[in-house]
């Protein structure tokens, strides 16, 4: 809508009509009116930056300083659309109010190894005075941001790794027990051994399930130090946790 007939006054409106003109100029007349809301609509920011993060995808814009003041009844909001490659339809992230105390929000909906592209566009929301019902009016979006959500971010490292050995008069053995991972996506875990001036070796041929193994390829009257790591389904390894050591019987 030309800046012109803006309006900051919620209940003000413009009406369109349509006449169609034949070749000699005459018209049957003019179309059936369509009013919309005369509220002003606001430039989008310059652009929208996309970044995956552990937490999601971070989105943030740039503040706007023409940002308008208060004015009753109207109320602006920034809203983000998202689109998977190869899908027709935008999803809504969310939205939040268009100020410069906040410029940013996450977005923990997507997919990993996805490819999407975002935008962004401002809302103006008002409240019709006559009849106290709402209204928004989309405005123009910000340029197209596009973003492969390629998951590079390990697990958090396991805590509370505990050693404890097998008695005097059993088969040799180590049982390690630690805290469970929690991350939504674990595929399990990997326990590393060394001895006393050895270099350190995975024990485990297969990703462990759950917190707990049995270390049986042990001997008598050895030390053994042991470190646990945590991998995600696309093979992220965390760092190694603190060490636990233990001397077999």
């Amino acid at each position: 809508m030309p800046q012109e007939l803006q309006s900051n006054n919620p209940d003000a409106q413009i009406t369109y009509t349509v006449a169609v003109l034949n070749e000699s100029g005459r018209s049957a007349g003019l179309s059936n009116g369509v009013r919309v809301p005369a509220a002003p609509t606001l430039p989008p920011p310059p652009s929208l930056n996309a970044e995956p993060t552990t937490q999601g995808i971070h989105l943030s814009w740039s503040c706007d300083s023409q940002i308008p003041g208060s004015i009753p009844a109207i109320q602006y909001r920034i809203r983000i659309y998202r689109r998977a490659q190869g899908d027709r339809n935008d999803v809504k992230v969310g939205e939040v109010d268009f100020n410069c105390a906040t410029s940013s929000m996450v977005d923990q909906s997507f997919e990993w190894e996805k490819t999407y592209k975002y935008r962004a566009t401002v809302v103006t929301l008002l409240t019709i005075a006559t009849d106290k019902t709402q209204a928004e009016i989309e405005g123009d979006d910000t340029p197209v941001t596009k973003l492969l959500a390629h998951d590079v971010f390990p697990p958090a490292v396991p805590a509370g790794l505990q050693t404890v050995a097998s008695g005097p008069e059993e088969p040799p053995s180590v049982d390690l027990v630690w805290m469970p991972d929690t991350d939504t996506d674990l595929a399990g875990y990997n326990v590393y051994r060394r001895e006393e001036s050895a270099p350190w070796g995975k024990v485990n041929r297969e990703l462990i399930k759950a917190p707990a193994f049995r270390d049986q390829d042990v001997q008598p009257k050895r030390t053994y130090h042991y470190s646990v790591s945590a991998v995600d389904l696309r093979g992220n390894e965390s760092e190694h946790s603190p060490v636990a050591s233990e001397t077999v019987p």
